[in-house]
């Protein structure tokens, strides 16, 4: 999840409705047509999956826990220069403190805006609100590959990423039921997103946009 920056598009499917989310919590706004992660609406109890939380929270950072059955797999590499490894870090938490505010069930979430400000906060708002107006979330494994990293002047950097959704789906929250969709070249999303170090020495992300379907990710 960063779920996933993001604009999720109602689809009707018979009593039920469905989304289409993307990409995960950028400010792209413009809609997919294929499902991906996360939405849906209907009324029933699901069991709360149980919390998993990040590995360790240094002071002061926000403490990340999302359901059990949201998983990542993370396959960005440690380059060795302390700037780009904090960007990848970073994002990463940011990413995973998106889909914490879509199973909390809030777009103002403290954890998403401690990494993300800007119209990439802004987007993350409006792609959790989404979840919230259709009482759905994200579950699955997300996967996270070909990045890349260049720090630039005057403490800001660029980040690029592929992720791979063909196992993430989205799910109802009060009937537990699982949108299970297939897998195209849409499940494969690309992102560009532009980061600031602040005063905290935490990399924000300021801008995050996205494209489903790019040649460059898919597998």
């Amino acid at each position: 999840m960063n779920r996933r920056p993001t604009l999720l598009a109602a689809l009707a499917l018979t009593a039920t409705a469905a989304l289409t989310l993307t990409a995960c919590g950028s400010d792209d706004d413009s809609p997919s047509k294929d499902s991906d992660k996360i939405a849906g609406a209907d009324t029933r109890g699901e069991k709360p999956a149980s919390p998993t939380a990040s590995a360790s929270t240094p002071a002061g950072r926000p403490k990340i826990e999302v359901p059990s059955d949201v998983t990542y797999k993370f396959e960005w590499k440690k380059t060795g220069d302390p700037d780009k490894d904090a960007v990848l870090n970073d994002a990463e938490q940011r990413i995973k403190a998106v889909d914490m505010a879509i199973a909390e069930q809030d777009p103002l979430h403290d954890a998403y805006l401690f990494y993300s400000e800007g119209t990439a906060a802004a987007g993350s708002q409006k792609y959790i609100q989404e979840f919230v107006d259709h009482k759905a979330r994200t579950t699955g494994l997300t996967r996270y590959y070909n990045e890349s990293v260049t720090i630039k002047d005057g403490g800001t950097a660029a980040l690029l990423y592929c992720e791979d959704q063909s196992k993430a789906f989205n799910k109802f929250l009060e009937t537990g039921k699982t949108d299970v969709t297939p897998v195209t070249k849409d499940s494969y999303v690309i992102y560009a997103g532009t980061l600031r170090k602040n005063k905290s020495g935490v990399w924000v992300t300021e801008r995050l946009t996205s494209q489903r379907g790019s040649a460059k990710c898919q597998p």
